[in-house]
């Protein structure tokens, strides 16, 4: 394309806390010493559902999503039934439909219930129903675990093996959650058996970063090479908790060489977008090196946008076309999996008021990366006003409204979140 001038963007440090990657910490274990964008939320069904039909979600939101350090972030959910060491999440009327519950010790102890009665199928599945209703197009709502079956709704009952769901309702699950979110990103915990067959469905690891390699079989990357799902990564989300119950391993993991390496080389690898709820996060930092290093990893994971270039006329005129093209990088290891709108404002030359209505472009960030991006956009004659401005860029958050991506790069913010690319003349 032909271009009168040409913009170079300063490289810099990625962001911390751009929505939808990094940390997702739990907000009532202690505090939370790293920035964050996002928050995990277990729910029991009990709670959700204490009658059948009857949905509490709105009054489930309002107690739990709000907290000091939960209000503003992104959401991602798991519904549990069975939570070890925890009152159980059956509702009372399934009980009352026959659906038995067997104790075990393990883990702190509880009663698993009889995932394979046909009235907690159907149940689960009206359920899934209600959620995707509720929170398929949610924007507050980062990612969907599928939940519901095994100890934490993780999909496991070990060592009990003979307590979990059978084949075929672990596959009405599945399809329950396939038809009732088309639009959020969902994920389950192990890449084998049905949800191992699914080409849309991403994974969360538990046991980060300690059984994520290829090792063993049980282990995540060899669960995805063996089902064909080493590339679900590229549509949706991979990611998961750092090993929980030893609040040492987040150093043993981040502190120590080797752990740091490891931990480098599964993000790289799996493709990890997010680490939570356990996290080096909710751990006091020992040192600056130790910050630096969740910081890099951080900056590692999901997607991180760097921009290289923009050209655009020297002298744009309200009765031609304005073509821009503006190149960039993911840096990260990962898309980012929403398309979230990729708009252009007009801010005052000195000021940060918006001049005329932000204007959409077509970019789907969906196809940026990782690796070299491009946007080539030509909008037509009128519209842009004339004056004086500074040209901006915002990816806009569908929650807020407003933009929320920034870049790795040196980049003055407006009071609004847009980017100040470049300042710009239009004439008539």
């Amino acid at each position: 394309m032909a271009a009168d001038r040409v913009v170079t963007f300063e490289a810099a440090p990625g962001p911390l806390d751009n929505p939808l990657k990094g940390w997702c910490p739990y907000t009532d274990a202690g505090k939370i010493y790293l920035p964050y964008s996002m928050v995990f939320r277990y729910v029991s069904w009990r709670e959700l559902e204490p009658r059948e039909g009857d949905y509490r979600f709105g009054e489930w939101e309002a107690r739990s999503w709000d907290d000091a350090a939960g209000k503003g972030k992104h959401v991602v959910l798991r519904v549990y039934v069975d939570y070890p060491a925890r009152p159980s999440g059956l509702p009372d009327w399934l009980r009352e439909r026959g659906v038995t519950e067997r104790a075990y010790a393990d883990h702190g102890g509880g009663r698993s219930p009889d995932y394979d009665h046909p009235a907690m199928v159907r149940a689960m599945e009206r359920l899934i129903a209600a959620l995707g209703a509720r929170y398929d197009r949610h924007p507050r709502v980062a990612f969907l675990q599928l939940g519901l079956l095994g100890f934490w709704g993780e999909w496991h009952t070990w060592p009990k093996e003979t307590l979990f769901a059978n084949e075929a309702t672990q596959k009405r699950v599945v399809d329950a959650f396939r038809a009732a979110f088309p639009n959020r990103k969902l994920m389950a915990r192990y890449a084998r058996g049905y949800p191992g067959e699914q080409a849309w469905l991403g994974f969360h690891d538990d046991y980060f970063p300690e059984d994520t390699g290829d090792e063993q079989d049980w282990y995540l990357l060899r669960n995805l090479r063996k089902s064909g799902r080493a590339e679900n990564w590229r549509r949706a989300v991979i990611g998961g908790e750092m090993v929980p119950h030893a609040p040492d391993n987040a150093r043993k993991w981040v502190g120590t060489d080797a752990g740091y390496a490891r931990t480098l080389a599964m993000i790289e690898q799996a493709h990890f977008t997010w680490v939570g709820p356990y996290s080096p996060a909710l751990e006091e930092p020992p040192s600056e090196a130790f910050t630096r290093r969740c910081h890099a990893l951080v900056r590692r994971m999901g997607y991180e946008f760097r921009l290289r270039d923009l050209r655009l006329p020297d002298t744009p005129r309200t009765d031609r076309p304005f073509r821009l093209e503006l190149r960039g990088e993911n840096r990260g290891v990962a898309p980012f999996y929403y398309p979230w709108p990729v708009r252009i404002a007009l801010l005052d030359a000195r000021g940060d008021r918006v001049a005329a209505p932000p204007i959409g472009l077509k970019a789907d960030i969906r196809q940026w990366g990782p690796g070299p991006f491009v946007v080539r956009e030509s909008l037509p004659p009128g519209t842009l006003p004339p004056g004086e401005f500074r040209l901006a860029l915002g990816i806009v958050d569908p929650w807020t409204g407003r933009p929320a991506v920034q870049f790795a790069n040196v980049l003055q913010q407006s009071s609004a979140g847009w980017n100040v690319l470049t300042p710009i003349s239009v004439r008539r």
